[in-house]
């Protein structure tokens, strides 16, 4: 396994560990999660690059880059949902869309295509993750400085914006993916 396929399943380890530091009743639990999730989020922006840079692109990296990816992203929303900053319908939309695009890898895989990110996924992931660090800073320093900001409402206003993002993006993929598998077998 190359070193960037190793820093993707890193990243896997690194969702169960940002939710146990979540839910863990410390002091500063919103800037410690934030710190593990900005781990994850840096690993993901230095494992495909490094990948491309050196040229060790691996069809094993190309479909677990995206499961990593969605795990860390998973984990924020649920944390978010369970403490009430996230709606579980932008959660739903976003399962919704990953399902979608992950059902059309796998049928693209099963006619011997493998279909990478694109940029509407590599932004979609962008912003999912600079929001869900966004929304732990913010509930930080508002518990810090008891600032009384409603922390749910920017919470939701930001992560809708981010579903939408991600089902745009998502309806892209798909439609490109018409030109490179064949959806009648």
């Amino acid at each position: 396994m190359n070193t960037p396929n190793k820093i993707t399943v890193f990243r896997m380890f690194i969702a169960p560990l940002f939710l146990v530091i979540y839910f863990l009743n410390i002091e500063h639990k919103m800037l410690a999660s934030a710190l593990i999730f900005a781990l994850g989020a840096i690993t993901d922006a230095i494992d495909g690059r490094m990948a491309r840079k050196n040229n060790i692109v691996t069809n094993f990296g190309k479909f677990l880059d995206p499961i990593a990816d969605k795990m860390l992203v998973t984990a924020g929303f649920l944390a978010l949902m369970q403490d009430g900053l996230c709606n579980i319908w932008i959660v739903m939309l976003m399962l919704t869309r990953e399902f979608a695009v992950t059902s059309v890898r796998l049928i693209a895989a099963a006619q011997g295509v493998v279909i990478p990110a694109n940029i509407g996924g590599k932004i979609k992931t962008v912003f999912q993750m600079v929001s869900l660090i966004a929304i732990m800073l913010i509930g930080e320093v508002n518990t810090v400085f008891s600032l009384g900001l409603p922390l749910a409402v920017i919470s939701n206003v930001l992560l809708g914006i981010t579903a939408a993002i991600s089902v745009v993006s998502g309806l892209v993929y798909i439609f490109d993916s018409r030109k490179v598998i064949d959806f009648k077998s």
